[in-house]
């Protein structure tokens, strides 16, 4: 596009350039590849460049689909409001009950200790704890506490779950962390000063001015489940589906076009499901 008599480009164009090619190559270009593949046919040799709308139909209306997606969001909402509850806890105290820099630093450090060892790793972690034989049954079967081993432990929704959260809770401590570290400490005083309980500081100081935080967290948390397969594949022991390990599953069987179908669909649940994440707070404004 030509530049108008008299005027120039701004520099900031040319600055956001780089930005905006790093962008197309490896975000508009794949995406733009997933939505085209996911029109096309394919037999049990080949993929065959098309515009069918069969992918999403037989997505849409099969039932092995609806139970997956429901169960996929009951991964992400289950672990999202554990790790709120966790990672809220934890940053709340660490930000107002930790009045030494040097020991706020060091119990925050302590915190990202899980992630200096792979995601696999900590899964498998949780094998030998959560068996039918692991520390965890044994241990209660040595107290006397139960009198038979627990089966639901291990390879179930319960372990499914405490591996998301073990897993990302981090995800949500930081973001609220920064947040409450920014809360002038002047406003909690006031609250006690006027006859305030610490319940409605906490409720209607505290949460509101952590708003943001709440929500990158949340953003973090919940696209991260949402298309996680690997932990529900492992901790799962197989016998649960997700649409991740659906797509991963269609994959292995080269029906390339309708795991591009499913990504699609997953692209925009998620997308949806992050609009009503933003309309809570305006993350510009606020960073």
């Amino acid at each position: 596009m030509s530049t108008p008599p008299g005027q120039t480009i701004n520099p900031s164009y040319w600055q956001a350039s780089p930005l905006f090619l790093i962008m197309l190559a490896f975000l508009v270009f794949p995406v733009g590849v997933i939505v085209t593949v996911s029109f096309w046919d394919y037999d049990s040799y080949e993929l065959i460049p098309d515009f069918i709308w069969d992918n999403y139909q037989y997505l849409l209306t099969s039932k092995v689909t609806w139970q997956a997606y429901a169960q996929t969001l009951f991964y992400a909402v289950t672990t999202w409001a554990t790790c709120l509850v966790i990672g809220f806890l934890v940053a709340y105290y660490l930000a107002f009950h930790i009045r030494n820099k040097a020991l706020q630093n060091l119990l925050f450090l302590l915190c990202t200790v899980p992630f200096f060892t792979s995601n696999i790793i900590r899964m498998i972690s949780w094998i030998p704890l959560l068996g039918r034989n692991g520390l965890v049954n044994q241990g209660l079967l040595g107290l006397g506490i139960i009198d038979k081993p627990i089966e639901g432990l291990l390879y179930s929704d319960f372990s499914v779950i405490l591996a998301f959260v073990h897993l990302n809770v981090l995800f949500m401590i930081i973001p609220i962390f920064n947040s409450m570290s920014r809360i002038d400490r002047r406003l909690l005083e006031a609250s006690y000063d006027n006859g305030a309980s610490s319940l409605t500081t906490l409720f209607q100081v505290v949460v509101p001015l952590s708003k943001t935080g709440i929500v990158i967290g949340s953003v973090f948390v919940l696209t991260l489940v949402m298309g996680d397969f690997i932990t529900v594949k492992m901790m799962s022991g197989g016998l649960s589906a997700s649409v991740g390990v659906l797509i991963h599953n269609e994959i292995g069987l080269l029906q390339y076009p309708a795991a591009a179908a499913n990504a699609v669909v997953l692209l925009i649940t998620v997308l949806m499901m992050l609009a009503l994440l933003f309309r809570m707070v305006d993350i510009k404004k606020e960073l």
